[in-house]
């Protein structure tokens, strides 16, 4: 699948605003602390990766009621779905000015039923001219997604016989139909009857 870049300057995909807000102390504090212990971009960007995914359980897996969506909430309350955290690894990486971008795929249950709108980052590191979508929700029984430039590692390969789309196009602010229901959702059993199905 060919990534489509929506914004062609590559420095939207840089920016802060008050989702991914990068300036946030807590976002540069967790950023700094990652980057103390990375030797260059691919190290720091698997270290936020692997963080993203390991140390912020997915609200679903953990019973968490809360909805967070903004990337700093994210971090400081350490839970969100797989959107949220997204926010919060798209942070990690333009703080430390690695372009990262959203993007997403159609999901369904086994039998098809229950489409949802599932949220990836894409990364490109400095000097590297591809985009390359990585996939922090977390991992768990029959989840076995990894940090890797080359071939996909995602939580699921989208099934078609299901109507499952991976949507290739690379938004440089999160999807306006993801933000509407994270916004307007007070906790998330609240969030999924208001949640997108499709883009």
């Amino acid at each position: 699948m060919e990534l489509i870049q929506r914004n062609p300057q590559l420095a939207a995909y840089l920016a802060a605003d008050d989702v991914v807000d990068h300036q946030h102390p807590v976002v540069r504090e967790t950023a700094a602390r990652l980057a103390s212990g990375a030797t260059d971009a691919y190290s720091y960007a698997k270290a936020a990766y692997e963080f993203v995914r390991d140390e912020i359980p997915h609200s679903q897996d953990s019973g968490e009621l809360m909805v967070t969506w903004r990337a700093s909430d994210v971090l400081t309350e350490r839970t969100g779905i797989c959107c949220a955290k997204s926010h919060a690894l798209a942070a990690l990486l333009r703080a430390e000015s690695i372009p990262a971008a959203f993007c997403y795929q159609r999901l369904t249950d086994d039998d098809g039923a229950h489409p949802l709108v599932h949220g990836l980052v894409a990364v490109r590191l400095p000097g590297g001219g591809a985009w390359a979508r990585i996939d922090a929700r977390g991992n768990k029984p029959g989840i076995d997604a990894q940090f890797s430039l080359d071939e996909e590692r995602l939580a699921w390969k989208v099934r078609p016989e299901f109507s499952e789309v991976d949507y290739p196009v690379l938004y440089d602010v999160p999807h306006p139909a993801v933000m509407s229901a994270l916004r307007a959702a007070p906790d998330r059993p609240s969030l999924w009857p208001i949640y997108p199905t499709e883009l």
